[in-house]
């Protein structure tokens, strides 16, 4: 990881992965098995949970910390993983009920996480630079290489997840509001 000398694109992989693959398929499987997590009415206090985790562990000074201190470093993986697994249970769980809950919360967490994205690729310096310090042999011009191509990854991993999660709880919505409506059907001869 990023404490080992690795870039902040692997640092970036391993939280798309724990966040958009891991906890969602633990989310599934919890589900299947009739495991009902805390808070699992809450999507929305989910998300924001999980945003304020990403903003908070992604500022300069944490992510240097969590890169010198391995406590820290475990702290973010597991507070992040956590959260985004409250997160999808949460989703999941509004989705079959008051489906507008869930794609409301897909569709903040999904635009946020495009705008910290957008802010690693567009920065016009690299944000992290302190975070790497210890690794004195990377150039600036390479630090902002890594961070874009992290930024990258999360504006094209990140969206997929969500539009793809949001299609499956729209699309199961409207099946059941079709199912639910008595359309009338054709008239019968007398």
């Amino acid at each position: 990881m990023l404490s080992e000398g690795g870039s902040l694109t692997d640092h970036m992989a391993v939280h798309i992965g724990a966040m958009n693959v891991v906890a969602p398929v633990a989310a599934l499987v919890l589900r299947r098995r009739a495991v009902v997590l805390a808070g699992a009415r809450w999507p929305l206090a989910a998300a924001v949970t999980q945003l304020a985790l990403i903003a908070i562990w992604h500022l300069p000074s944490m992510l240097a910390l969590a890169m010198h201190q391995p406590a820290a470093m475990a702290a973010m993986h597991l507070s992040l993983f956590l959260a985004a697994l409250w997160f999808w249970h949460a989703a999941l769980a509004a989705a079959d009920g008051e489906a507008w809950r869930s794609l409301l919360a897909l569709l903040v967490t999904g635009k946020v996480f495009c705008l910290v994205g957008a802010l690693l690729v567009l920065a016009p310096a690299p944000l992290y630079a302190a975070a790497f310090a210890s690794h004195g042999e990377v150039p600036a011009a390479g630090l902002l290489a890594d961070q874009q191509t992290a930024g990258l990854l999360m504006l094209v991993a990140c969206p997929m997840t969500y539009v793809l999660a949001g299609i499956v709880v729209t699309a199961r919505w409207l099946s059941r509001v079709d199912r639910a409506q008595e359309w009338p059907g054709p008239a019968r001869p007398a």
